[in-house]
């Protein structure tokens, strides 16, 4: 608070209680939540896996299943063979088709923008996990309840940044607030404007996963959305 905001709020103060609560509470609703987002540049990923081993330590899903994991491509083309990497996670989309299928309502999107879900109401059923588009949700067979990458919703908590970001070798993932026009991401996504793509646009889930440096043979652009890649199966 700067000297300004001191004395505003002692001027409240002396108008009384009441008055004072009632611009706190109009100051309050001119502050913007956070809006959480990561930016992933595929030009500085390696390949390494630091963030996925980094969320296994942090989340400890069970074994073989990965709240996020960087695929790897292999395509030919002109009798020669290139290698793509995609870093997967929710996307925590803004109109994520998990949430309304949810029969019980364990599945929420957060005030802050997260699609987390409540462990004690989830049932199992998996309707979330076929209702999303990017195969980022799975079933926890030892909890019985839907999971996936929650932007490590408590570190932020704390003040710190998901595992994933923080273990990133060539940092690649960086992840901050759209509602801060002054953070990273937001100066990515402008420094970047017309080049930043997101998975599966014609979904119409408004990701906040955004990619820089996606591969343009691997993109075919929608009207009115950003540029999509289609990874294939993790089997081909």
């Amino acid at each position: 608070m700067d000297r300004r905001d001191f004395f505003r709020a002692v001027g409240r103060i002396a108008a009384g209680p009441a008055a004072a609560l009632a611009a706190a509470t109009a100051d309050a609703a001119t502050v913007p939540a956070h809006h959480w987002a990561m930016v992933v540049d595929i030009r500085r990923c390696i390949g390494c896996q630091a963030c996925t081993i980094a969320c296994v330590m942090e989340n400890r899903p069970p074994e073989n299943v990965f709240r996020t994991i960087v695929s790897t491509y292999e395509v030919a083309q002109d009798e020669r063979v290139d290698t793509y990497v995609l870093p997967r996670l929710c996307n925590h989309c803004d109109d994520p088709p998990c949430v309304p299928v949810c029969p019980v309502g364990a599945t929420f999107k957060a005030p802050d923008g997260e699609v987390l879900i409540d462990a004690d109401r989830c049932v199992g059923c998996g309707y979330c996990v076929q209702a999303c588009p990017y195969d980022a949700r799975f079933l926890n067979r030892e909890t019985g309840t839907a999971d996936k990458c929650t932007f490590c919703a408590h570190r932020l908590e704390a003040g710190l940044l998901p595992a994933c970001v923080e273990t990133c070798v060539g940092g690649a993932r960086v992840f901050g607030d759209l509602a801060d026009p002054h953070s990273e991401v937001s100066r990515l996504l402008a420094e970047y404007r017309g080049e930043v793509r997101v998975l599966k646009p014609e979904e119409n889930t408004h990701p906040n996963v955004f990619y820089i440096g996606l591969d343009p043979r691997f993109s075919g652009r929608v009207e009115g959305a950003p540029t999509l890649w289609r990874p294939v199966p993790e089997s081909a």
